[in-house]
């Protein structure tokens, strides 16, 4: 059965909510959906393909919950080969520069660690969308009949 790992970065729960909806989805559709929100290399390691819906703090920070994760990551160069991926990220575009940059990073990171992006990061703005999840959810169903 196909499994996806969803990486929530979240400060004030809305990832997570979003998130959650995304898993209710992909599990209506015959996928094994689990979503982390305090993962860790071992779990990265065990799912077959990877969703990250990330929020964006301070001045274009990972939220604290993913930070030590995505810093181990880093650090351990952790090769996905070719684990076929997927990014949303969270922002608000008041923010100018930080806009989405906690997104933008992951899906940067992911891609230097081998990864294959199975469609270009998902950018939603706060200052545009009320509902996020709404936009989420519809292009999870559009993509992923990708995650093999």
């Amino acid at each position: 059965m196909k499994d996806v790992g969803i990486f929530v970065g979240s400060v004030y729960g809305n990832s997570q909510h979003v998130a959650e909806e995304v898993s209710a989805v992909l599990t209506s559709n015959g996928y094994v959906a689990k979503v982390f929100l305090d993962p860790s290399i071992v779990t990265f390691s065990k799912v077959s393909n990877v969703l990250f819906i990330t929020s964006t703090t301070g001045n274009g920070d990972i939220p604290p919950n993913l930070e030590f994760f995505i810093h181990d990551l880093e650090v351990q160069k952790i090769e996905m080969e070719h684990k076929p991926f997927a990014v949303v990220a969270l922002g608000d575009s008041s923010y100018g520069d930080s806009f989405c940059a906690a997104g933008k990073k992951i899906f940067s990171l992911l891609t230097e660690l081998k990864g294959d992006a199975i469609a270009e990061i998902l950018e939603i703005d706060a200052c545009e969308t009320l509902e996020p999840e709404i936009e989420v959810v519809s292009w999870v169903k559009s993509i992923m009949a990708k995650f093999p």
